[in-house]
C-alpha cells in the first residue's frame, strides 16, 4: 500500500452529492483533503465531512481571485504540492502510486505535472479518442491561476475557466512534467446538466475568443495548437475527425461516438456565437 502522499487535495464543489463520495473514496492515500463548497443545498458538504474531508464554505464576491486561486491563497494547506480534483473524477491507484513516486524524486526543475483523464460513459471507460488533459498537480509557489479579462463575459462564473495555471515569476525557468497514468472522468451521466453547463461554457469561451483574453499555456506546443484551433473556422470538424479517426475514437463504439459528437456540438456552438 502506498504511504500517505505528501500532497494537499482540493475539490471545489456545488451540488455534487451524487458524485463526491465516489471521488473521495479514491483519495484515501492523501491525508490533507479539502472540499471547498459554494452553498450546496443537496448535502454535498455533509457527505464530504462524513468521508473525512475538511469542509470550507466559499462565497464569491464577483472579483478576482476566483475560486481555485482563492483556495491557494486562503486555505491552511499542509503541503506545497497541490492536486485539484473535480467531484466527477476518480483517481485510480496507479495514479496515486505514480504521484507518490515522482514527488519522492528530486525533480527540482518541475513546477507541475500535466495529467490526463479518460472519460467514463455509462460505466464504460473510453480508451481512445481525446482524453481530457490539464495541469492539476503543481507546486503552489511555482504556479498560479492568472487574472483574465472575463468578468463581463456572459457565462462567466466563480471558477477559473478552461485555461491552465501559469508559472509564477520565480519559476519561469522550470518545466512541466507528465504523468503516465490516467484519472477517470465521469461524463454525460446527467445529459440535462451537461448541456446546461456547456451552454454557459460556450458563451464564455466565445467571449474569451472575441477578446483574445486567453493566457499562454505553459506547455509551448499546447499553446500553439490551442491558438491555431481558436482561429480556425473548422475547429469543430478538426476536433471530431482527430478524435474519431486519428486517435481511434471509433474503437470505443457507441459511447466514443456519443462523446465526440457532443464535443463537436460544443465547439460548433462557440463558432455560432462568434
Amino acid at each position: 500500500m502506498t504511504p500517505s502522499v505528501p500532497v494537499s487535495v482540493i475539490i471545489v464543489t456545488k451540488n455534487e452529492a451524487d458524485k463526491i463520495a465516489i471521488c473521495l473514496s479514491s483519495l484515501s492515500a492523501f491525508n490533507d483533503v479539502w472540499v471547498v463548497d459554494s452553498a450546496s443545498h443537496d448535502g454535498t458538504a455533509e457527505i464530504a465531512k462524513n468521508a473525512g474531508a475538511q469542509i470550507i464554505d466559499f462565497q464569491w464576491n464577483g472579483k478576482y481571485p476566483k475560486k481555485r486561486q482563492w483556495c491557494l491563497d486562503t486555505l491552511p494547506l499542509k503541503y506545497d504540492w497541490v492536486f485539484f480534483v473535480d467531484a466527477d473524477e476518480f483517481v485510480p491507484q496507479g495514479m496515486v502510486d505514480e504521484i507518490h513516486k515522482v514527488l519522492s524524486q528530486s525533480n527540482r526543475d518541475i513546477a507541475g505535472y500535466l495529467l490526463k483523464a479518460r472519460y467514463r460513459i455509462r460505466g464504460k471507460v473510453l480508451k481512445y479518442g481525446s482524453p481530457n488533459s490539464k495541469i492539476a498537480l503543481f507546486h503552489r509557489e511555482y504556479m498560479e491561476f492568472p487574472v483574465v479579462n472575463d468578468l463581463d463575459i456572459p457565462g462567466m462564473g466563480e471558477i477559473e475557466g478552461h485555461y491552465q495555471p501559469v508559472m509564477t515569476p520565480i519559476s519561469r525557468h522550470l518545466k512541466i512534467g507528465h504523468l503516465r497514468n490516467f484519472m477517470i472522468h465521469d461524463a454525460l451521466n446527467d445529459i440535462q446538466a451537461w448541456t446546461f453547463r456547456h451552454e454557459k461554457y460556450a458563451q464564455w469561451e466565445a467571449g474569451m475568443n472575441a477578446k483574445d483574453a486567453w493566457p499562454n499555456d505553459p506547455v509551448a506546443w499546447r499553446d500553439i495548437t490551442k491558438r491555431f484551433l481558436r482561429r480556425s473556422n473548422l475547429r469543430p470538424e478538426i476536433i471530431f475527425i482527430t478524435g474519431y479517426l486519428l486517435k481511434l475514437g471509433f474503437l470505443d463504439g457507441c459511447e466514443g461516438l456519443e462523446f465526440l459528437r457532443r464535443k463537436y456540438q460544443y465547439y460548433r456552438k462557440i463558432r455560432e456565437l462568434l
